[in-house]
Formats: C-alpha cells, sequence, structure tokens
C-alpha cells in the first residue's frame, strides 16, 4: 500500500527535525559550565530551526538561580534571561506541559526579558527541570501569530525540554564540584587553600604598583557556647550570619574567606590600616544592631580581630602579613578576656 504524500512530507518533517535535535544535544553535551551551556544551546536552537527570538525564564527561588545571575555578566546571556518568581511563574505555567500562545500575550510579561521589545505574534514555552525539579523555561517568539498557535502538536517541545534539562543535570553536578574546590561548602566563602593562593597574588600586586594592602584576621568570640547552648545546627546558622555580614559590608574589590571553623579572613586591597579599621567598626556596628534570631534563641555576634598591612615594619610576604594579622588577633582577643 503506497503511504500518502502528506504522511511522507510530515515523516521527512519529523526526521529532520530530529537530526537537528541530535545535531543540538551532541553541541552542549561537553560544555560544563552554565555561561557557555545557556550562550550555546540558545545560538543552535535560532540558527538551526530560525527563531527570531529565544530566551530562558529562570525561577528565582530555583537552585541554578544564582549561579546564573552570576554568569550573566556576559552581555549575551544577560539579554537572554527573565528572572521570575515561583509564584508568578507556577500562576503562568499549571502544570510541566509547553504551553503555546498567540492572543493576550502581555499576560506573559514576566516572563520575558526586558531587551524583548519588538512585537511577537506567538509564543511558546518548555518548561525544564533539574533533577525533577522545576527551575524554569525556555522559550521561543515569533512575530508569524501562526507559528506557535495553540492547539498544533507540542510533542517536540516536550522532547527539546527533555534534551536541555538531562544536559543541565550534567552541567549542574559539574559546576557543584567546582564550587566545592573553590568554596567553604558551609558558607560558600572562599576557602583557604584559595584565599592564600589569592593573597600570594596581591602582595605581589601591591608590590608592582607600590599601593596599600591590608589584611582583617577575624575570630567568631565564643563560639563555643553558641554550639554548646543552642546545638551545631544554630552553630552553622551562627557562622553564616557572620559570613553573610561580611559579604554584605565589603567592596567588590575586599576578598573575604572562611580561614578555619570560627576563623575569618578579609583582604583589602588599596587599603591602609584606618581604612581597614573603619571596616571593622561597620562590621560591629551591623553586629549591634542585628542580632542572630533563630527560633527561642537571641545570640549578640561579637568578634575579635587583627588587622596587618604591607606598610607594617617587617612585613614584607603575604605569610609575614597573615601571621602579624593572627597574632595582632590573639592580642586584641586576650585584651577582652582581662577587661
Amino acid at each position: 500500500m503506497e503511504i500518502p504524500q502528506h504522511l511522507l512530507k510530515r515523516l521527512k518533517k519529523n526526521e529532520e527535525i530530529t537530526r537537528k535535535f541530535n545535531e543540538i544535544e551532541i553541541s552542549i553535551l561537553s560544555i560544563l559550565n552554565f555561561k557557555d551551556f545557556f550562550e550555546r544551546l540558545l545560538f543552535q536552537i535560532a540558527d538551526k530551526f530560525s527563531i527570531p527570538h529565544i530566551w530562558l525564564s529562570i525561577i528565582q527561588e530555583s537552585s541554578i538561580c544564582q549561579q546564573l545571575k552570576d554568569c550573566s555578566g556576559s552581555q549575551g546571556l544577560k539579554s537572554a534571561i527573565a528572572f521570575v518568581s515561583q509564584e508568578r511563574f507556577i500562576s503562568i505555567i499549571k502544570n510541566q506541559k509547553p504551553v503555546l500562545a498567540n492572543r493576550n500575550l502581555t499576560f506573559f510579561k514576566d516572563l520575558m526579558p526586558d531587551t524583548l521589545t519588538e512585537p511577537i505574534g506567538s509564543l511558546a514555552i518548555a518548561p525544564i527541570t533539574l533533577d525533577g525539579k522545576l527551575v524554569g523555561s525556555i522559550n521561543q517568539a515569533d512575530i508569524d501569530t501562526c507559528r506557535f498557535e495553540p492547539g498544533i502538536d507540542t510533542s517536540l517541545l516536550e522532547q527539546l525540554a527533555q534534551k536541555v534539562s538531562l544536559c543541565l543535570s550534567n552541567v549542574t553536578a559539574h559546576e557543584q564540584l567546582k564550587f566545592l574546590a573553590y568554596h567553604d561548602p558551609l558558607t560558600g566563602l572562599f576557602n583557604r587553600a584559595v584565599f592564600e593562593r589569592i593573597l600570594d597574588r596581591e602582595v605581589s600586586r601591591a608590590k608592582r604598583y607600590n599601593s596599600a594592602l591590608s589584611l582583617i584576621f577575624l575570630d567568631f568570640d565564643d563560639f563555643k557556647t553558641i554550639n554548646d547552648t543552642a546545638g551545631h545546627s544554630i552553630g552553622d546558622k551562627a557562622l553564616c550570619f557572620l559570613a553573610d555580614a561580611l559579604n554584605s559590608l565589603k567592596r567588590q574589590q575586599d576578598i573575604v574567606a572562611r580561614f578555619a571553623g570560627d576563623e575569618f579572613v578579609v583582604i583589602l586591597p588599596s587599603t591602609e590600616k584606618n581604612s581597614a579599621a573603619h571596616f571593622i567598626r561597620r562590621i560591629n556596628a551591623y553586629f549591634e544592631a542585628n542580632p542572630l534570631l533563630s527560633g527561642k534563641y537571641r545570640f549578640n555576634i561579637r568578634i575579635s580581630h587583627g588587622i596587618s598591612s604591607l606598610s607594617d615594619a617587617g612585613v614584607y610576604s603575604s605569610s609575614e602579613l597573615l601571621k602579624r594579622a593572627d597574632s595582632k588577633m590573639y592580642q586584641h582577643k586576650a585584651e577582652k578576656k582581662k577587661r
């Protein structure tokens, strides 16, 4: 029996689409960082399927939101991402099935990046997941109102979303391993090994350009008391509370790291001792105004500190800079105990 021509055309078209999907999958499968993964993905889809507008909508509460915000310094990627609250996203995408629309498109405005200023006629939204959890969608739009007309078959969009979700799982796993290699797993700050490499670099740079450099060594006073009184989970919250405060109050060029246990360090490039002391005053004022509250517990965070600078007599290397700040911190702690 002869196969009707319209079925042959449809089979041929589906084969062509499948081939393009496979090419896209092969193209992104070996990429293991968010920036390159999403840039390549969006470019490949737009190129192979002649899509005028393609972008991502990412749920702000999702596990990949911060990583994408961190790498959206890339102008191409920044213009192709819209961040949306989980509540709003779910109100638009009521299940994990693709959505097609060619009317009332302003309803979907929260899913669109600010850079999408041209009028569109139809829209396709394909939800993507990470390890089974909804994290956002990959969206396509065209000026043609019929291209993504509601009612047409969305099985190919579902295939696309599934392939993207699987590849995203690989990228995320690799990014997490890379993050843990450089960061403290509890606080998210740089770990000691990375801090020491950065300090070496900053000391060399300060010497080369004859610029100032200061280092602050911080110790969490009575941290053991919090652990003994409230338990280790509250102790972990206290460490994160301190880390977040240091991160939020530092300048962009300053480096904060967890040195060990309840000890932290702050590298302040182009900073003399008096300015470093001002930073400490700001930190203390912040903790004075913002105690740690957790359930029935209320703790006023107290820190001891030591400041060293490349301008100190006898300080010529990163190890001497660190040793001097450490020594000053223990002096400060001993003085407080005497008082």
